[in-house]
């Protein structure tokens, strides 16, 4: 199957290529020669044309040096060094998914006052009134009411 795929992808970057190139010699043969060409002022369209099927080159040619390097290894994006462990890294998904849970669910603090404020690191620390006596306000996000 890659073979196919490198197979339509080559015909994909050769088709503007072919029609540049079949524009150019159309061009040329309706002058004769360069000096026809531009004396029936088509000079600068062969030019571009010339310029632009130079252009279309670049992703063949891009194309034909992935074909010619090989298959890739799966897994060999580039971006990583493979070499390190998940662990060393600090990515492992289920020890952070743990380390979350156990701090949900930690007892409060038993030194702390029995009117104090549980402090959560996934909460604020809320004041229950504030010092003239009115409702607390919320910090975080979303509307404000009131």
């Amino acid at each position: 199957m890659p073979t196919l795929k490198n197979a339509f992808g080559l015909i994909r970057a050769l088709v503007p290529i072919i029609y540049c190139g079949s524009l150019l010699y159309y061009f040329l043969d309706i002058g004769g020669s360069v000096e026809g060409v531009e004396t029936i002022g088509l000079g600068p369209t062969v030019l571009g044309l010339g310029v632009v099927g130079l252009l279309f080159c670049i992703p063949l040619i891009i194309k034909i040096m992935r074909i010619l390097s090989g298959p890739r290894l799966p897994g060999s994006g580039g971006g990583r060094d493979p070499s390190p462990s998940d662990d060393e890294s600090g990515a492992d998904a289920d020890a952070a998914i743990a380390r979350y849970k156990a701090r949900q669910s930690a007892p409060a603090v038993s030194n702390a006052p029995p009117n104090a404020p549980i402090v959560s690191p996934a909460r604020p620390i809320v004041s229950p009134a504030h010092k003239s006596g009115g409702p607390a306000v919320r910090s975080g996000f979303g509307r404000r009411i009131g």
